[in-house]
């Protein structure tokens, strides 16, 4: 038999964090290298994935690379997509050489979750479930992979890192941009002072950056689709298949656009959070305000670009710079850094990151998860720092819905002497379901 080391370890390094206040926590995280080495003593990892559409078939084909990782079965709303999920583990098995696992597929993840041998969970559905459904891991003692952003609202953020810290969980948000030397070195040379004093940071998340009114057009659910399930808590909303796009297996062809969710303001944060989960991810991190954030946010409008303003006077400005590029640029007294996915620039060539991480055969980012609940750690993005940038993009889309300028308190987390305002932490949700 197969040694399984999760079944009864905890997650002790960390469960003194306040479940309910995160005030004395440290704000700055500093720009590291993990080294690769996973543990010696790691036999196995046994995985579900939870949601399987196209970003998931990505992360399933990096996971299924790493030593010791086994996958186990998945849950989707959608049968075709299930299918899917049992020939991809199929095919990456037979590419490198592995014996073919028995993969069993479930339409409630519930019923996933309660499997006692699977040690942790990929999730990576739609944005209005993460939060329900990573909360329910951590009830059942599993170890978590989220997508980014961390949640739909800044309310079941709150409610998501009471949930791993309470009951000893490893979660990592995947923001993996945080795993890559050009954005590592940037945060680095920013948070060692080398460009002076910061005077503002301009932050590209792609446009149109704030998420629409959902207007699709009415389309017969497609066989097979448990469309109340994939709708959740959400309000009753008409089926289009740009929000659960088609896929064939035979002849196989996957799906030809993301999700279209990500887009409207009832399922989704638009470009803000989608990119924003990324790009102001890096800014915050360069200045040094992990688990914390800004104290104003002023609405884009007119012309005027969106801007966070920190209580060190910084400003974060949002919108399009330079080449266009999503991407960060740190503007300091003595000189300026540029990063993006594939490129760094900067105003001086010594700012200019000098090594290569040589290849391991599988992304670094995930690696950091597997480490980490072999560890029992930390990953590099826990769910504190992934909460507070959610916080910040979704923020900015509440003072652009509103069209005036917000107070935050990014420790409370709440928009002082602003009723309006904090009506927008949340959403009521429908059809049965409670955070």
């Amino acid at each position: 038999m197969k040694k399984n080391i999760f079944s009864r370890r905890k997650f002790l390094g960390t469960s003194i964090l306040s479940a309910t206040g995160l005030s004395f926590l440290p704000k700055t995280t500093f720009a590291k290298i993990p080294q690769f080495s996973v543990s010696e003593d790691i036999h196995q990892i046994r995985l579900g994935f939870i949601g399987v559409g196209r970003q998931a078939m990505g992360i399933l084909n990096g996971m299924m690379r790493i030593p010791g990782v086994e996958v186990l079965a998945c849950a989707d709303v959608y049968e075709i997509k299930r299918e899917r999920f049992k020939q991809r583990v199929e095919k990456i098995s037979t590419e490198l050489g592995k014996p073919i696992p028995k993969v069993d597929v479930y339409k409630d993840y519930k019923d996933l979750l309660a499997r006692p041998d699977i040690d942790a969970v990929v999730i990576a559905s739609p944005d209005h479930w993460h939060a329900l459904m990573a909360i329910d891991a951590c009830k059942l003692g599993k170890d978590v992979y989220l997508e980014k952003p961390l949640t739909l609202t800044i309310r079941e953020g709150q409610e998501l890192v009471k949930a791993v810290r309470n009951n000893g969980i490893v979660l990592a948000v995947g923001s993996q941009q945080r795993s890559d030397l050009n954005f590592q070195h940037a945060a680095r040379m920013v948070q060692k002072g080398r460009l002076g004093k910061i005077k503002e940071v301009l932050v590209h998340v792609g446009q149109p950056e704030h998420p629409t009114p959902y207007d699709l057009e009415a389309q017969p659910i497609p066989k097979g689709l448990d469309w109340e399930a994939w709708l959740g808590p959400l309000p009753k909303m008409v089926f289009n298949e740009k929000l659960n796009p088609p896929i064939s297996l035979n002849p196989e062809e996957n799906e030809k656009l993301w999700g279209a969710w990500r887009w409207y303001r009832e399922t989704g944060g638009g470009y803000m959070t989608d990119w924003g989960a990324h790009m102001f991810d890096i800014a915050q991190w360069g200045l040094g305000m992990d688990r914390s954030g800004p104290v104003k946010v002023t609405p884009g409008q007119a012309g005027i670009p969106l801007k966070y303003i920190y209580e060190n006077g910084t400003e974060m400005i949002v919108g399009p710079f330079d080449e266009g590029r999503q991407g960060v640029k740190f503007i300091g007294e003595n000189g300026w850094i540029k990063v993006s996915r594939g490129n760094f620039d900067s105003s001086d060539e010594t700012l200019k990151p000098t090594m290569e991480r040589p290849s391991i055969g599988y992304p670094p980012h995930y690696w950091d998860f597997i480490d980490s609940v072999v560890k029992r750690k930390d990953p590099i993005v826990p769910v504190e720092i992934g909460h507070s940038t959610c916080v910040v993009c979704t923020i900015g889309n509440i003072a652009n819905e509103l069209g005036r300028a917000l107070d935050w308190d990014p420790i409370k987390q709440t928009f002082p002497n602003d009723w309006e305002a904090a009506t927008k932490l949340h959403y009521n949700y429908e059809n049965g379901y409670k955070l």
